[in-house]
């Protein structure tokens, strides 16, 4: 994997095979949602190449575009007085919690372009995960019709994506550190009695997130055949999100 520093390039500047990684820590859920948009609209339109962005997000709880309200345990006015938000989004699969300590991964990718399908998509995010869980020593696995990564029955790590266009957003999220106890005011991805797990659950405790975050963009360069070059974060004001499509 090869890393420059705070590359800023068109598309046309981007070489084949390159994809722009963003690592700027923790982020509202709102304000990379519109990176999210924004990033597609851009590449789909050409005007900007794949990317990459890891990162933590504040307390929040979303639900995609199949989520059943019934599937929190709790009202949103509840739920923000424990500190943390609800929102709808349309990305697949029910309702999550994002929150500090868990790392989340989103790609914007070409899907098209690469004869990607989303299915096929969902497999890759998933061997993402095993392999970087793998280099701290957990050995997770799949588990049939639940996507996702799983260790022993309890989910360490899930996947839920939009593809518009042949583009993807959204992507996957781990649990490196995240207080496991915001998953037990949901019924999460909408299946009764699903744990969840950590990494600082399953190693006692939690590896740096800058190590994990290394392993996960190296596990995701070589899934993918890419290069990820490091780009400065410059998440979009709402305003610049006008018009753009989902």
């Amino acid at each position: 994997m090869t890393l420059q520093a705070d590359a800023r390039t068109t598309s046309d500047e981007c070489p084949e095979g390159v994809v722009r990684l963003w690592r700027p820590g923790l982020v509202e859920y709102g304000r990379a949602l519109e990176w999210q948009h924004a990033r597609a609209a851009g590449l789909h339109a050409g005007s900007e190449g794949e990317a990459l962005v890891l990162l933590e997000h504040p307390p929040v709880y979303t639900l995609g575009a199949r989520g059943n309200d019934s599937n929190l345990l709790a009202t949103p006015r509840a739920l923000a007085a424990f500190g943390a938000q609800v929102v709808h989004t349309d990305r697949g699969g029910d309702v999550t919690f994002h929150g500090p300590g868990q790392l989340v991964a989103y790609p914007i990718l070409d899907l098209r372009g690469r004869g990607i399908g989303a299915a096929r998509y969902v497999r890759m995010l998933e061997a993402v995960m095993l392999e970087a869980v793998a280099r701290f020593g957990v050995q997770a696995e799949r588990v049939r019709g639940r996507p996702g990564v799983w260790v022993d029955g309890a989910k360490l790590g899930a996947v839920g994506v939009r593809v518009s266009r042949g583009v993807s957003r959204h992507g996957l999220a781990l649990n490196v550190s995240t207080d496991l106890e915001w998953f037990a005011r949901i019924v999460p991805c909408g299946i009764p009695d699903i744990e969840a797990t950590s990494l600082a659950r399953l190693l006692g405790e939690a590896p740096a997130m800058e190590e994990v975050e290394d392993a996960l963009a190296e596990a995701f360069a070589r899934e993918f055949g890419c290069t990820l070059v490091a780009a400065s974060w410059d998440a979009p004001a709402p305003a610049a999100l006008a018009g753009a499509a989902s």
